[in-house]
Formats: structure tokens, sequence, C-alpha cells
């Protein structure tokens, strides 16, 4: 029997929560165990559920989905809950702030459903970043003008590998690619990865993927060149 998906559904909206609700309980190893309708709601639905993923609004009254965001990286209980961000706006500062803070990524509101039902596979995957093309865009944004605390002596605990490797997931690639690419095993980067996320004390990829262009280990489309 296939182990089921378990999702929060954030928003204030109930219209919005019900379309949501419609879409994913349509896919049989999704299950829908809490709706909320302000952040403070979707905090205490995660810590009564343990959810795989919170699907969370941006703007919600009262406590709002950035500090909710923040509020589930800060709990420790709360460490295998996936945060992924719905907002109506492809580039916001909130969004930058709530991967800062934790979220493994963001989706558009008009997401086609097959995205929607994808991206819930892989942020509870916890192996690839949400949206990529989309949420490289936003941290190359934001990135050279958001003032960020200074990594310190953190990345000097890397090795050459694995600022390597953390290089590639910063710009986007999947484990298997990264194993093409540097002619490892998938199950050698995913150490490398873990190993990498252990020394930089960050929750998953996508804040690797901010760290990374905060400290300039990489520059928007250092790939492609």
């Amino acid at each position: 029997m296939t182990t089921k998906i378990r999702i929060v559904l954030a928003d204030d909206q109930r219209l919005v929560r019900a379309g949501f609700r419609s879409i994913l309980e349509d896919e049989d190893d999704f299950e829908v165990v809490g709706e909320a309708g302000d952040g403070a709601e979707a905090l205490a639905a995660c810590r009564a559920q343990r959810p795989d993923v919170v699907l969370l609004d941006i703007r919600m009254p009262g406590v709002d989905g950035l500090q909710a965001a923040r509020d589930i990286a800060a709990d420790a209980r709360l460490n295998d809950v996936r945060v992924v961000i719905l907002t109506t706006f492809d580039l916001d500062d909130y969004v930058y702030g709530a991967l800062r803070a934790g979220a493994t990524g963001f989706l558009l509101k008009d997401t086609e459903p097959e995205e929607l039902v994808h991206a819930i596979r892989v942020a509870a995957r916890g192996d690839a970043l949400i949206s990529p093309s989309v949420t490289r865009r936003l941290i190359a944004e934001f990135a050279g003008r958001v003032r960020a605390p200074e990594p310190g002596p953190r990345l000097n605990a890397l090795t050459d590998r694995e600022r390597e490797v953390m290089r590639l997931v910063a710009a986007g690639l999947a484990n298997d690619e990264i194993a093409a690419r540097l002619v490892l095993s998938p199950a050698t980067v995913k150490t490398h990865v873990s190993r990498i996320m252990t020394k930089l004390d960050v929750r998953d990829r996508s804040q690797l993927v901010v760290l990374a262009y905060e400290s300039g280990m990489v520059t928007p489309g250092w790939l492609a060149g």
C-alpha cells in the first residue's frame, strides 16, 4: 500500500481551500489532513497533524504566511514539514523572505492542477526546488539587494567537492543531474547534499540556494555561461 502524502491547506478564503482540496483529493497518494484560515491556525494544524507538506498562502489576516513559515521552520518538531508558499505575485519580497525563513519554494495560485500535484510530490521528497526557473529568478532578483547576515565560517567547513555540489544545487539541478555532471552515483550526491545541509544548518535545498546566492558562491546565469 502506497504511503500517502499528508497535506495541510492554509488560505483565508474558504473557496480557494475547497478548490485545492478538490484537486488534491483526486490523487490516490494525497491526503488533506487539515485546513487553516490564517498563519496561527496553520502552525497549530502542522503541530497537530505533522503533515508532509503545508500549502501556505502568503497574505492572510492576523499571522501571515511569512510569519507562519518562520514559526514552522523554528519548531524542531516540524523539521520534516515542507512549506510551499502560495502567492498571486511571481516576484514578491515576501516570497523571498519566506524562502529565507525555510520554505521549500513557492507556487502561483493560477498554477495548473498537474503542476500543483507534481510540486507537492517534489516538495514531499525534499530533493528538488519547486518551480526552479521562477524561483531562481526571484532569488536572483532579490539576493543582490536584500542585505543578509554574513554566512561567516560555515562555508569554510565545506570541502571542494561539497562546494561544487552546492553550486549545482543552486543552479536548480536534481540529484540525478548533478550525478551525471560530476560522474558520481546519485546516492553519493545525496550524501553530499545531506552533509552540506548539516554543516550549514539549513532545512532543505531552497535554503542552500538562497545561501549560495547571498554568499556570492553563485551568480545568476553562471551555469549557462
